[in-house]
């Protein structure tokens, strides 16, 4: 039994190319000190004394920064490469992180959430297109779930440690975000040289690959797109909302939320690799993400089934992350068989926008919601836009849209090589 499961977890990790592990490692180190805005909204309203709605407005304005920088990062890493893109986000995102710790006057935090978001997600796209090119279509999707993988279980990390530091001082959780940004910046330096995707000393030159569908007129892609968001709207509830509500009426720590939190991490560290080899193509892909959209609209009603204990959080956040590995692989595998080389940022930038769109509403309508008629149905509003969402994946699949035609192995316009 025990070889068995050991060579289970061999074939689902084998084949996936160096580079990618590297990348995997770096990402890891970064998420692992990604301890603020887990815990933003309770140092909002905790510590800085914002209303909820405040503290709601200033994740939208974060939410507004990062989708503008989500296009950013897609424009320059088809113009000038992913790896210059990811760097600079990352420096200047640590920056930020050390003088926004500094801020305290609503004005000062919101102007600095904006400017942090423009920086945080510019990375996000570029990154997207890392994985594209150091992998190929035979690893692609498992090296999207690696890198999934490493940022969840650094995730498990980083609110854990976070929750612990935040009964110290809040303020070390900005110093460690910050700090942990620019050393996965100057590792991903190091251990990943940057590459030219254009002629000149030390690169061959391919003559480009034009023409094809734009990911801005893709229509099958942009209904996805909108999918996505309400997907991403539920998902993000876990960031903002849910402790909060963990606080308030379950009356659990800021220690214990972050310990229920990394239980996410742990599991799709465990379970989602070897989920990804033995579902993908199966079914199509939009299936999974039907049947994601379900389970993850059902955890937020566990809130409203079962008693405000602790043992609550625990069943929320299983099948919480059964619904999120269910659907995400599959959705970056969607996006990605239609996007080429030529155009990859366009797609990954408008694949990121979509996550942004839902930083700004998660917040939004979740606080104001909540003023207003309370927890218990939002969470019935939650679990509505699940199957909204689900319901669109079927759409897609009866439509013949489930799985995009690969079509022929991608063709590198611009070979790169590393400088």
């Amino acid at each position: 039994m025990f070889h068995k499961t050991l060579s289970l977890y061999r074939s689902a990790y084998g084949g996936i190319p160096r580079r990618v592990w590297l990348l995997a490692a770096v990402l890891l180190i970064n998420r692992s000190g990604a301890m603020v805005i887990p815990f933003l909204t309770i140092y909002l309203t905790s510590k800085l004394g914002f209303s909820l709605e405040q503290a709601g407005l200033i994740v939208t304005v974060y939410g507004s920064g990062a989708i503008a920088g989500a296009w950013l990062g897609g424009k320059l890493s088809d113009a000038i490469g992913f790896a210059p893109v990811q760097f600079w986000s990352l420096v200047m995102n640590g920056l930020l992180f050390f003088l926004l710790g500094q801020m305290h006057t609503f004005p000062q935090v919101t102007a600095m959430m904006f400017v942090t978001g423009v920086f945080a997600e510019s990375f996000r796209p570029a990154n997207i297109a890392a994985v594209a090119h150091y992998s190929d279509v035979a690893s692609r999707m498992r090296s999207y779930s690696l890198l999934r993988l490493a940022s969840n279980l650094g995730f498990s990390i980083g609110p854990a440690i976070g929750g612990l530091l935040a009964t110290i001082s809040y303020n070390l959780l900005f110093w460690t975000d910050g700090f942990t940004c620019i050393t996965a910046a100057i590792l991903l330096r190091v251990f990943l040289k940057p590459v030219r995707s254009i002629g000149g000393k030390g690169t061959v030159a391919v003559k480009p690959v034009h023409g094809g569908v734009s990911a801005y007129t893709d229509k099958v892609f942009l209904f996805f797109i909108v999918l996505v968001s309400l997907f991403a709207i539920c998902l993000f509830q876990l960031f903002n909302i849910v402790p909060v509500y963990l606080k308030e009426k379950v009356r659990m720590s800021e220690a214990l939320i972050g310990v229920m939190m990394s239980v996410n991490g742990i599991l799709i560290a465990l379970i989602e690799m070897v989920l990804v080899y033995k579902l993908e193509n199966k079914r199509p892909d939009v299936a999974y993400m039907s049947m994601g959209s379900i389970l993850l609209g059902m955890a937020y009603l566990m809130f409203n089934i079962l008693p405000p204990v602790y043992a609550v959080a625990f069943v929320y956040i299983v099948t919480f992350t059964a619904g999120e590995m269910l659907s995400m692989p599959f959705m970056n595998n969607f996006w990605i068989h239609r996007s080429k080389e030529h155009n990859r940022g366009q797609y990954a930038g408008l694949y990121t926008i979509a996550y942004c769109v839902a930083t700004i509403a998660a917040p939004t309508l979740g606080a104001f919601t909540v003023e207003r008629i309370g927890f218990d149905k939002w969470w019935y509003i939650v679990g509505g836009i699940c199957l909204l969402a689900s319901i669109g994946f079927r759409v897609m699949l009866k439509r013949g849209n489930a799985t995009p035609a690969p079509g022929p192995r991608p063709v590198m316009e611009n070979a790169a090589v590393e400088v």
